[in-house]
């Protein structure tokens, strides 16, 4: 599949962009606004790479709006790839140009340093990493990207980046077993995971990397799992975050579709309803669909246990999760069976996410990855891209997803999302050279650690 495929037709469909992509603008822009705390210009250059829907974009100008970095004037310079529009994006562009100038240019981040020019103060991106991952060569991709952020930097300036939070592991090949039992988890197991390992661009090519799957204590094909039994899967654990992911957004996308029966608000105030926000516990609101498959035993059950609120109804998020969990086993089964309307919005996420590897890096590789990439960027003042402190490195969990997870899996692992403030450190500048390495302390290995010493020392 070519990047221009996956940027100008996949992920332009209507409504991605303007909706599952936009969202979480506070925690996609809050290391920008971090960053332009830091610079000492009045007139910090500001770029942003895959705005997506322009969440980010709108949140940064209300902060604007509101009186932050009164002191700036602030230049934004929004990089898309070619052939992607969203409406949402334009609008939040129109904010921003009140409060500060902007301008929108089209280009692939493994090209940034020749699409945007001169260097520039602050570098943003949300979610990036992945999908140039996935569709951008791969791990070289990737590498020429993190190659290309030091080049369109100043000496000095930062790299504000959010993505998905991988795994508490020394690495996403570590072999561990998960129990499935859930119906609609095995049903899924068996639609998604051969199609992902088969067509996706992912890492588990190694001997040690195949996935083995039992029932009754028999090794059997993923393909002809038995929806009567647990299923036992010994795997690299980077694969059960694969899944775990795809999981969510296949919920999500369902969700958003009408898909299942009923609509739940994902974005807005009414999307915040908590009952107890610490542990992830939700109202949920929600709108019935027009589907006419789901049947009307559980659309009755399901407003048994709701309240009407104005124009939609409410309901436990824990009852909403359970309802949900059984609408998707049955979409899943008529998928499965060929059912045409089923399977179509099966084959379009499929082919828009399902191949997408989330979570490829671990925090210590990361780290790792993007210190000694930058060293061999081609600029003539050599720079270091670290975290300078230990606040530059976030996580952030998901506790709705988090408690959803706990009820459904035995062993789950963590959804958060990780967010990483690198400043790029000329190599000459002993000082914030070490201040970067002790940081870097706190959660690189002494391997990877090797590894950036010796890249900085060496000349790359």
């Amino acid at each position: 599949m070519s990047a221009a495929t996956f940027s100008a037709t996949l992920k332009t469909e209507p409504g991605y962009l303007d909706i599952a992509a936009n969202a979480h603008g506070e925690e996609k822009a809050f290391l920008a606004l971090r960053a332009l705390e830091r610079t000492v210009t009045n007139s910090p250059r500001l770029v942003e790479v895959g705005p997506g829907g322009g969440s980010a974009v709108a949140f940064l100008a209300s902060q604007l709006a509101a009186g932050h970095h009164r002191d700036k004037d602030v230049h934004l310079t929004v990089v898309e790839a070619p052939g992607v529009v969203s409406v949402s994006l334009t609008s939040a562009l129109e904010d921003f140009s009140r409060v500060g100038t902007c301008d929108l240019v089209t280009g692939f981040a493994q090209d940034l340093a020749d699409v945007v020019g001169e260097p520039v103060d602050v570098v943003t991106a949300s979610a990036l990493m992945h999908e140039v991952y996935s569709y951008g060569d791969g791990y070289r991709g990737l590498h020429d990207m993190i190659r290309t952020i030091p080049a369109v930097l100043r000496p000095g300036g930062m790299f504000a980046y959010r993505d998905v939070y991988a795994v508490k592991a020394p690495s996403l090949h570590d072999r561990v077993v998960q129990t499935y039992s859930a119906l609609a988890w095995v049903r899924f197991l068996r639609m998604f995971l051969p199609q992902y390992l088969r067509e996706g661009t992912h890492p588990y090519h190694r001997s040690a990397d195949l996935t083995v799957f039992r029932q009754d204590s028999r090794i059997v094909p993923a393909e002809e799992l038995r929806d009567t039994t647990s299923a036992l899967v010994s795997a690299p654990v980077g694969i059960f975050r694969e899944i775990q992911r795809h999981y969510i957004t296949l919920r999500d996308h369902l969700w958003r579709s009408g898909a299942l029966g009923f609509v739940p608000y994902l974005e807005g105030p009414l999307a915040s309803d908590w009952i107890d926000a610490r542990h992830g516990h939700k109202r949920v609101h929600y709108a019935l669909a027009d589907t006419d498959w789901l049947p009307a035993s559980q659309r009755a059950m399901l407003l048994a246990v709701s309240e009407r609120y104005t124009d939609h109804y409410t309901v436990d998020g824990d009852i909403f999760d359970e309802c949900t969990d059984i609408a998707l086993s049955a979409f899943l089964d008529l998928a499965g069976r060929g059912d045409e309307a089923c399977s179509e919005i099966w084959e379009s996420w499929v082919t828009r996410e399902g191949r997408e590897t989330y979570a490829y890096m671990t925090l210590d590789v990361l780290l790792a990855a993007f210190a000694v990439s930058s060293t061999e960027a081609r600029q003539g003042e050599r720079t270091v891209l670290m975290p300078v402190t230990v606040a530059d490195v976030i996580q952030r969990d998901r506790a709705y997803y988090n408690r959803y997870l706990r009820r459904n899996l035995p062993n789950p692992l963590k959804d958060a999302k990780q967010l990483v403030l690198f400043s790029n450190i000329p190599a000459g500048d002993s000082r914030s050279l070490g201040e970067g390495m002790r940081c870097l302390q706190q959660w690189c290995s002494k391997a990877a650690l090797a590894r950036v010493y010796s890249a900085i020392n060496s000349g790359g």
